[in-house]
């Protein structure tokens, strides 16, 4: 049953982390589904299939079987790096203590850059492997990516987590979060970033590879894609709460906002510099 939370804004749908329970199986469970996993799996699920569809676009740089198994290399990156960027940036001196923790992605805590490093090693490794132009791979990847942002971002938001920074409670998006302790108005910021990263950067990056032919130029599509993620994230930022533990790393910049700056480097890069990049990658 969804139950509403009344705030002078919005309404917050107080959904509950899980999405749904299985069993109890033969004396064990029940086993909770939760949304943050679902998010995950569907949005592996639809990346694959869109990406199955932009194969069609010549050449291909990669076969269909190909792309199934790099699905797995890529969940393996995503979940590893995402884990392991939370806890080195994020909250290292908890996990020093704790280490036992560090294997505990139920209980939350990963990190969106993390895993962008953890899914770039799987890419290089993978491509190597199998000989795939690197960067021809990548911008079909680059496509399909804002997917599994737009999905993670609406769970954050249905968990109600990763909230944002109080605001008077007159403005129109203002909304209470039910596991706040302070119980104030505050922007939804999951729903900003869920519109820019995930919304907006799908749309953005389906009109440039289908419209233009800067699909065939290896690079700059994944170079945009960067760039795009980087400025949106830095921009959102202004709203959304620091984590309590961490706070502002000097002034009012975030951590977000400093783990980006490789980012907008990067994607300069690849965009303004598209001859470097030969036609046959790695």
């Amino acid at each position: 049953m969804i139950e509403i939370l009344m705030s002078a804004g919005m309404e917050f749908p107080n959904i509950g982390p899980n999405a749904l329970e299985i069993g109890p199986i033969f004396g064990f469970g029940p086993f909770p589904v939760r949304w943050y996993s679902l998010a995950y799996l569907f949005g592996l699920l639809f990346a694959w299939i869109y990406l199955l569809k932009l194969l069609k676009l010549k050449p291909a740089p990669a076969t269909k079987e190909q792309v199934g198994d790099f699905v797995f290399w890529a969940m393996m990156g995503i979940i590893l790096g995402g884990r392991l960027g939370y806890v080195l940036f994020y909250n290292f001196s908890y996990f020093i203590d704790n280490p036992s923790k560090i294997l505990q992605v139920w209980d939350g805590g990963m990190s969106f850059h993390g895993g962008f490093t953890g899914v770039c090693i799987a890419l290089i490794i993978y491509c190597r492997f199998h000989k795939i132009p690197l960067f021809r791979f990548t911008d079909l990847i680059a496509c399909v990516s804002p997917i599994g942002l737009l999905l993670g971002r609406l769970a954050n938001f249905v968990n109600g987590e990763l909230w944002g920074r109080a605001v008077d409670q007159s403005y129109s998006f203002a909304m209470v979060f039910p596991h706040d302790p302070l119980q104030i108005h505050r922007h939804p910021s999951q729903l900003y970033e869920a519109a820019l990263e995930g919304v907006f950067l799908l749309i953005l990056m389906a009109g440039l590879c289908y419209l233009t032919k800067l699909r065939k130029k290896p690079g700059i599509l994944t170079g945009i894609f960067i760039l795009g993620y980087a400025l949106s994230r830095s921009f959102v930022e202004q709203f959304r709460e620091p984590d309590t533990h961490l706070g502002f790393i000097f002034g009012n910049v975030t951590m977000g906002q400093i783990l980006s700056v490789p980012m907008i480097i990067l994607a300069l890069y690849l965009i303004a510099h598209p001859l470097v990049i030969k036609k046959k990658s790695f």
